[in-house]
């Protein structure tokens, strides 16, 4: 059944269909223009076979005419030797919770695609709903995916991979889990939403342990890292980290801060939980694969190994 999303997704690929240049972000006045990143999601998108998270989503009201409700477009891996299941990676692209970064959902999902991965694009939903809305998005992603593998032909192995905002969400995502809920009345959420492993490219995991996330503006008001404590200090993944949580890819470049990858590496170093940490020199925010294919058009050959460091990582846990 969603064999048809392999074609379209390498043709779409190649013809930079997700791709929003730069010069192209802003309105006459300065503002982002953040109804041609929905617009051209959508319009992308709806040619795929798409998988809605619910029937009816907790939530969600309609109150933005260009977001629908969240939905995920799953790649099958190809077929592999001896029957052998692959694993998914459910990734999640940035646009600080108010835009949709092509460069970092279907590009990064090809990418994967090609290594032998299944690979599932997340819709979540956007400003004006919350980062809790987000973060129940990919929770349920995360199930629905374990409930249908049968239906998939995957094995029950989710890794969850986000971008800028996407990072965040992930790592929120592999600190906040849940186990499996037998009493659930929805079988769907009776599976466990805890990922099996987190890829964290250039996220502002935190608000807690620094002041101001990266690239915020002068009167930044803590809108998409909490409203108040409590929600910041809910949000900031470091605070969260447990023993019996996923293993860590975390990746990012020196202009995004070193400083949060490294507290994120350091609560994970303090209970034991297995991670990786590579920071770039050179290259900036957004850069995705740094192979072209991004909204800054920018190639980075350095940086584009973290791919292949990702894949190994992958390799080395089994994912």
């Amino acid at each position: 059944m969603y064999e048809k999303n392999i074609d379209l997704l390498r043709k779409m690929v190649e013809e930079s269909a997700f791709i929003i240049p730069i010069s192209r972000h802003r309105n006459p006045d300065g503002s982002i223009n953040t109804s041609q990143f929905k617009e051209n999601w959508e319009r992308r998108m709806e040619q795929f076979e798409t998988i809605r998270l619910w029937e009816h989503t907790p939530g969600y009201d309609g109150r933005d005419p260009l977001q629908k409700e969240p939905y995920m477009v799953f790649i099958p891996a190809e077929k592999t030797a001896a029957g052998k299941k692959a694993g998914t990676i459910l990734v999640a692209h940035g646009g600080g919770f108010g835009i949709r970064t092509g460069c970092e959902g279907p590009n990064i999902a090809w990418f994967f695609h090609q290594k032998g991965y299944n690979t599932a694009i997340l819709t979540y939903r956007l400003l004006p709903y919350t980062r809790f809305d987000a973060i129940a998005d990919m929770q349920r992603a995360i199930r629905l995916l374990r409930y249908q593998k049968e239906a998939l032909g995957i094995s029950d192995r989710i890794t969850v991979m986000g971008f800028s905002a996407g990072g965040m969400l992930s790592a929120n995502c592999a600190t906040l889990f849940h186990g499996p809920d037998s009493e659930a009345l929805d079988p769907v959420d009776r599976m466990s939403d805890r990922p099996d492993g987190a890829v964290i490219g250039y996220g502002a995991i935190t608000a807690i342990s620094f002041p101001k996330p990266f690239l915020s503006e002068p009167d930044w008001k803590d809108d998409l890292c909490g409203e108040t404590l409590q929600e910041r200090y809910l949000l900031a993944a470091e605070k969260h980290v447990r023993p019996d949580g996923p293993p860590f890819f975390i990746w990012q470049t020196l202009s995004d801060d070193g400083r949060f990858g490294m507290i994120l590496a350091k609560a994970l170093a303090d209970v034991g939980v297995p991670y990786e940490l590579h920071i770039f020199e050179g290259g900036v925010h957004g850069i995705g694969m740094a192979d072209g294919e991004n909204d800054l058009g920018m190639t980075v050959p350095h940086i584009t190994h973290w791919g292949t460091l990702c894949d190994e990582w992958m390799q080395l846990h089994e994912l």
